[in-house]
């Protein structure tokens, strides 16, 4: 029965050849789908594809397809190329007085008999149909391996179109000397179609034309913006072939015809103005004194609009990853990078290589970096999406979404073009049918980026110094969040410190000192290296000559706690207690000894002392310093306790909401430290010495003084350590004390407090109080701005009042 079909088909297709030889006022023959074809149509239309902008993308593989059959014909019989001097494709969106929308796609290719026509659009020539229908059928999610089973491409015209007409006539051959042009008809609701000779004669050449009729719904593809953004794509690389499409433009010309009417009226009015001039014979004549005469006004052409069609190349860009690196330019992958990815900034580097997957998939790549990140990185920081990784099957952009596989946060910034050779894609060719490969490419780029990273940082400086710059930060949350990569990406990081700019944490480690057993850092969110290296906390460890890293950003301390150690050696914070150098075994025990005389010389000091912090919450002890050399004191954080800039960090985190008596806790653990060689700590011991033991001599008036005094030096020391005071109120009260002290003013000397009263109460509201507003013009993101501008004169008079939108700009 099948057999038979095809055979009435054919005989019918032949008849219609014959007649189109003799003339072109054929009727038109309608013939019926097969049912096959019927149920192929409805699954293509109504939920084969996910996302109907695909069309564009298979009539355009189906037009390049054509020209690279007829590319290789023409190798062993050239009149093939006769008929149309160019190969090419050109599409045309065209909307007519009646809101009809159409679409014309041509191409000069192969072209197609009548019998071509039938069976590639009518019918379904290829074995295994009815197995293949029931699993498309039943398989609308994409994840059985259709692919190959039949060209689809065709049929998802009817995504757009209402209805399709196929123009077409065959290369000239040896088998076909005198072919016809030919049309084949059809509507989306349709089960039958039409073939017959085109009423309009041979107007192609060579090739096919197809002209899609839009839906209703479907007209923002007449749209020369949208079918370019589609054409960029999907199918910028997909063809060797050149794209054009139709545009037109408005330009404004010099109107001639009202040029000559403007001049032929001057000419009138200078010959009235002359005739008036004329003095009768009799008339005395006068002599006038000479005057400069005044230039004549330039007159300014009058313009008229004329629309300019032009046809425009939408894949002039060349897919440069099929070539060898050697062969490619500089300004050619840079080029390609702006053109692509649409950065007007050159990236900073590349990487452009061909590899195998393991899986059996050869593909070539190029991996950007581009010179900036944009403003939205850091503003969402959980967010982790991969946008700018195009995945190409023989140059046809499949997807750029790579779900479950996309690259982690640090890496997501990275532009990649992949084109792989084979891929199971699923029927449609919108997405990969398994997920194997995402896994390996999620690997290969992190691989290449960090190999093309590692590249840089050896080889070239300058342009090393440009990618900290902006992926500084970027490479120290990579070491938090990629465990895998944790050491290569910690080895990219650079620090600050109180020797260096810029230093690695190997070459920190390489100008450690003997016994050094610690990588001592100091953090404080916010600050400068200047201002961190003239820290209290690293006094001593300057002096000495020791090197700590200075952190400064936010992720400096996340990127610490989370790696803990590097080279097997730890981390010290300097701004807690516990500090260690790593020579103390070696210290002389003359030092030991003098160090146990400082502590029990300034016993009663360090007593004193400790009863008043706790009081005031601000420290929980108070120790002889082995880390101040400059100044009086400093607080410390205990081994257990939070430093200042955790403290800001936690903060601002909001995390300790949740663990309100740990944060309470850990923020008295605090020591007091001091330095038994400071002047100020002298004399404080001195006045505490000079204090009544017994209570009945007690001076409460010296007391007082010495209390306020240690008061101010504590909380002196926790502004100077980064902490907060515990009563900045109180804190500046003392402060205001002292200065009236300092300049002979009096402690008690009143301030003039007067200050003019508020207006009495006025409950009464506005009329208009309980209206509701209206709505925000901008709500939705859209509206309309205007603005007057009045032009003026060299003098600065008005010339006119426009609107600016209606303003001519001739300096656009």
């Amino acid at each position: 029965m099948r057999l038979f079909s095809t055979l009435l088909v054919t005989l019918s297709v032949f008849t219609l050849y014959v007649f189109a030889q003799a003339g072109a006022d054929v009727p038109k023959q309608r013939h019926a789908y097969q049912s096959d074809v019927a149920r192929l149509r409805k699954i293509v239309i109504n939920s084969l594809y996910s996302h109907r902008d695909v069309f564009l993308r298979e009539l355009i593989s189906n037009a390049n397809d054509a020209l690279e059959k007829l590319r290789l014909i023409s190798l062993t019989e050239p009149e093939v190329l006769s008929g149309a001097e160019n190969m090419n494709i050109t599409i045309k969106a065209e909307k007519d007085e009646n809101g009809v929308g159409r679409i014309i796609i041509r191409d000069t290719g192969i072209g197609m008999t009548p019998e071509e026509l039938a069976n590639n659009l009518g019918t379904l020539a290829k074995s295994g149909t009815s197995e293949f229908l029931s699993r498309a059928e039943s398989d609308t999610t994409g994840n059985g391996n259709l692919i190959g089973a039949f060209g689809l491409g065709f049929y998802s015209s009817f995504l757009v179109a209402d209805r399709v007409e196929v123009a077409s006539i065959a290369a000239k051959s040896s088998n076909n000397p005198k072919p016809a042009q030919y049309v084949f008809s059809s509507g989306a609701d349709e089960n039958s179609y039409e073939i017959y000779p085109d009423p309009r004669g041979n107007t192609l050449g060579r090739g096919t034309e197809i002209t899609l009729y839009l839906k209703p719904d479907a007209l923002e593809y007449t749209d020369t913006y949208t079918i370019s953004e589609l054409v960029n794509k999907h199918s910028s690389f997909s063809t060797s072939f050149p794209i054009y499409m139709y545009t037109t433009r408005t330009e404004y010309v010099p109107d001639e015809e009202a040029e000559f009417e403007a001049k032929a009226a001057e000419e009138k009015a200078k010959a009235e103005k002359a005739e008036k001039a004329e003095v009768d014979e009799d008339e005395a004549v006068v002599e006038d004194v000479d005057e400069e005469k005044e230039p004549e006004e330039k007159r300014e052409p009058k313009m008229k609009p004329i629309t300019v069609e032009e046809w425009i190349q939408l894949n002039s860009q060349p897919p440069i990853w099929m070539r060898d690196p050697k062969t490619v330019t500089e300004d050619e992958y840079k080029n390609f990078y702006q053109a692509t990815f649409k950065d007007y900034q050159e990236p900073l580097a590349w990487y452009h290589f061909a590899g195998d997957s393991g899986s059996g998939v050869s593909f070539r790549a190029i991996i950007y970096i581009p010179s900036r990140l944009d403003d939205a990185y850091w503003q969402n920081p959980l967010e982790s999406t991969t946008k700018d990784i195009r995945l190409m099957v023989k140059r046809v952009f499949i997807t750029s979404d790579l779900g479950e596989e996309a690259l982690p946060k640090w890496a997501n910034w990275v532009k990649v073009v992949v084109d792989a050779e084979d891929l199971p894609l699923n029927v449609s060719r919108e997405m990969l049918q398994s997920n194997a490969f995402l896994k390996q490419l999620k690997g290969i780029i992190l691989k290449r980026l960090l190999q093309l990273l590692t590249r840089i940082q050896d080889e070239d400086p300058e342009k090393w110094a440009k990618v900290q710059e902006v992926y500084g930060n970027v490479f120290k949350l990579g070491a938090v969040e990629d465990f895998k990569n944790r050491d290569k990406l910690a080895a990219l990081v650079r620090f600050a410190t109180n020797q260096r700019n810029s230093t690695p944490l190997d070459e920190y480690l390489e100008n450690k000192k003997k016994g050094q057993s610690q990588i001592f850092y100091l953090a404080d969110m916010g600050k400068t290296p200047a201002e961190l290296a003239k820290s209290v906390f690293i006094e001593k460890l300057h002096a000495r000559g020791y090197e700590v890293l200075l952190l400064g950003d936010p992720l400096d301390e996340v990127f610490i706690t989370n790696i803990r150690r590097w080279k097997k050696i730890p981390f010290q914070d300097v701004a807690k207690a516990g500090l260690k150098f790593g020579d103390e075994e070696m210290d002389p025990e003359e030092e030991k000894e003098e160090q146990a005389q400082l502590t029990e010389k300034f016993k009663p000091l360090i007593e004193w002392l400790r009863k008043e912090v706790r009081e005031k919450g601000a420290a929980r002890d108070v120790v002889i310093s082995n880390r101040l050399v400059t100044s009086s004191c400093a607080i410390v954080a205990d081994e257990s306790g939070y430093t200042a800039n955790l403290e800001k960090l936690i903060s601002s985190s909001h995390a300790q909401a949740n663990h309100k008596h740990m944060w309470e806790f850990a923020k008295r653990q605090k020591v007091l430290e001091i330095n038994p060689r400071s002047p100020l700590i002298e004399g404080l011991l001195k006045r505490i010495e000079q204090l009544p033991a017994e209570e009945e001599e007690r001076d409460p008036e010296a007391e007082e003084e010495l209390k306020e005094v240690a008061t101010v030096l504590v909380d002196g020391a926790l502004v100077r350590s980064g902490f907060a005071v515990t009563d900045s109120n109180d804190f500046f009260t003392r402060v205001d004390r002292i200065l009236r002290r300092s300049l002979g003013v009096s402690e008690h000397a009143p301030t003039d407090t007067t200050v003019k009263p508020a207006p009495p109460v006025d409950p009464e509201l506005p009329a208009d109080a309980d209206t509701e507003d209206p709505e925000d013009e901008f709500a939705d993101g859209h509206g309309k701005i205007s603005w007057a501008v009045e032009e003026i004169d060299e003098f600065g008079n008005v010339v006119q009042d426009v609107p600016v939108e209606t303003k001519r700009h001739d300096e656009l």
